[in-house]
């Protein structure tokens, strides 16, 4: 379906619009008429992203409000958009994320606070970008472009380590990115080696697969990129820094949105474009995937501080994603793209509530508190909800896809299973225990009690109540009514699982067929046939015409002079080699042909 009107368009740039507005037109000194211009924005553009849901066609697999202008013709760069049940979704949770956001850092952030709104504005029209984007140069530009927003953020209102951390996060990121050009590029010159068409669209490059050997190479050049970003271990050692530095909202995005692209990055190009590698390298992804579980898990058993644990969390939850994706199979794909959500909606959650208790006590050591439930009761009961719902319990929104995650593991190989198991029964254990340490038992927080130079915790007001509440009528609404979500995903999953198949047989049918037909060239070549041997064979018959004549005109000069002709001194004279055919052009041309 083609869009009318340039929906996706105006997805992407509004927030740069709202940003631009922001930094160059309002008054640094109205700190308060910032933070409303800037909730106006994220909401607006989150009505906006509703468009999507109320006109998608559930019955069409295909891309829908398609948007396509040629760019730069003679690269084939072109500016195409698009979005289907999977980039939809996703879409949703960026312009719900950032709302969030901005409500997450209204007294969390009061310096230099136009710059900090522009940059959040800016870190959601890169990722919408991403997502809509069906041109691989589009989706690296915007791939690169979401990482200066974030480096600020993560630089400039960070905490104590918060340069360190940026660098790390920007390195890691960036170096992985290098690799996936590389693999685009390469994909780019083969694809049009191979059909003539020289071309980043992925609506072309999706029905023309390379061969399986250069699959290979490029797969793992775009797993390099992608692998970063998720983060898959052990490519994760910059996400524990990140997260633990960044302001509360960065966090927040960094966990809902932007661990997304690595997995989005798989589901959308690496699966289609590359299906023989993404075959033979499933056993392998499926392993590491495993190991990522049990290895965040155990890991954020560990930790002391509060943001740090649910950092290390994310490594395992994000195991579970990609190992759904790596299932390659129907089942598998649904509980991934519905855990991409999941994770955004429970771990975003998360990070909310360990922000807003640091924000009344800047402290987050899990050792200084106890008892919470007693003077922060509303706080304690969004906090278990968010707990239940990142550990899986039935009727939240974290069951419904780690059981098909689970499901489309077994189909795959039943022994991966196992440490996924292992994987939800840990995860239960280290946030039961952290929200036994923090809320149960005895007030241990000087600042949760009445007396003597304490000033006792606020609960909840009404701004971070309704915050907290939306993610929790996400949480309910997912876990009880999952098919409103699968109905909308399932269409799009199976023409990618379609695509893998498909795909992959006809890469190995065009790798059969090149080899046949080279070997077919070989066995049946003619020089007759040759053009290269006919233009030499009637330069060498020029060249003997020549020669005879001058010859010719030798034998006359030694017949006026009384000498006696010599054949074979005017031989010698004129082939030194012996042979009055040199280079054997005229025998082959003449020999008949077996």
């Amino acid at each position: 379906m083609t869009a009318g009107m340039p929906i996706l368009s105006i997805l992407i740039f509004f927030p740069v619009i709202g940003a631009l507005f922001i930094l160059f037109v309002m008054n640094k000194e109205r700190a308060e008429e910032i933070r409303w211009v800037a909730l106006i924005i994220s909401a607006v553009e989150f009505l906006i992203s509703l468009y999507l849901p109320f006109t998608f066609d559930r019955h069409n697999a295909g891309f829908q409000w398609v948007e396509k202008t040629v760019w730069i013709k003679r690269f084939g760069m072109n500016y195409y958009l698009g979005a289907d049940g999977v980039s939809m979704l996703l879409v949703l949770l960026t312009t719900f994320v950032t709302i969030v956001c901005v409500l997450a850092s209204w007294r969390d952030i009061s310096i230099k606070l136009k710059g900090y709104m522009s940059l959040l504005l800016l870190v959601e029209t890169c990722s919408l970008g991403i997502f809509l984007s069906l041109d691989l140069f589009l989706f690296y530009i915007f791939w690169e472009a979401v990482l200066i927003p974030m480096v600020f953020i993560i630089g400039i209102w960070g905490g104590m380590r918060r340069l360190y951390s940026a660098m790390k996060f920007f390195i890691f990121t960036f170096v992985g990115s290098l690799f996936m050009l590389l693999g685009i590029i390469a994909l780019y010159y083969y694809h049009g080696k191979m059909t003539g068409v020289y071309t980043f669209d992925t609506a072309i490059l999706f029905n023309n697969p390379i061969a399986p050997d250069m699959q290979f190479w490029i797969f793992i050049a775009f797993f390099l990129g992608f692998a970063v970003k998720v983060p898959l271990f052990p490519l994760h050692t910059w996400l524990p820094d990140a997260h633990t530095e960044a302001p509360t909202a960065g966090s927040i995005v960094l966990a809902a949105v932007l661990l997304k692209l690595g997995t989005y990055g798989f589901l959308r190009f690496s699966l289609p474009l590359l299906p023989n590698a993404s075959m033979s390298f499933a056993p392998l992804m499926m392993f590491i995937s495993s190991v990522a579980i049990i290895y965040g898990a155990l890991v954020t058993i560990a930790q002391k501080d509060m943001k740090k644990l649910v950092a290390y969390s994310s490594v395992s939850h994000m195991g579970f994603v990609m190992l759904g994706i790596f299932a390659l199979n129907l089942e598998g794909l649904k509980g991934s793209l519905l855990q991409m959500v999941n994770h955004g909606i429970s771990t975003g959650a998360l990070f909310l509530m360990v922000g807003m208790i640091y924000e009344r006590t800047h402290d987050r050591t899990i050792a200084s508190y106890g008892g919470l439930f007693k003077p922060v009761p509303v706080y304690g009961t969004f906090f278990l909800i968010t707990v239940l719902s990142s550990m899986g319990f039935p009727s939240t929104n974290g069951f419904i896809g780690e059981l098909f995650v689970l499901l489309g593991t077994y189909k795959a190989n039943w022994a991966y299973v196992i440490p996924a198991v292992i994987g939800v029964l840990l995860g239960a254990a280290y946030l039961l225990w952290l929200f036994q340490r923090v809320f149960l038992g005895e007030v241990l927080h000087p600042g949760a009690g009445a007396g003597a130079g304490r000033h006792p915790l606020k609960d909840l007001g009404l701004r971070e109540t309704l915050t907290a509440l939306s993610f929790a009528v996400l949480v309910f609404w997912i876990g009880i009514c999952p098919r409103s979500i699968l109905d909308v995903m399932e269409p799009s999953l199976n023409r990618i699982v379609r695509q893998v198949e498909r795909n992959s047989k006809k890469a190995a049918e065009n790798s059969a067929s090149a080899v046949a037909l080279v070997l077919s060239a070989e066995n049946s070549y003619n020089p007759q046939n040759d053009p290269d041997v006919e233009r030499g064979y009637q330069e060498h018959q020029e060249d003997y015409q020549k020669t005879k004549e001058r010859r010719e005109r030798d034998d006359d000069a030694q017949r006026q002079d009384g000498q006696p002709h010599n054949e074979e001194q005017w031989k010698r004279n004129q082939y030194p080699q012996g042979d009055n055919d040199p280079y054997g052009v005229k025998k082959s041309h003449d020999q008949p042909q077996n």
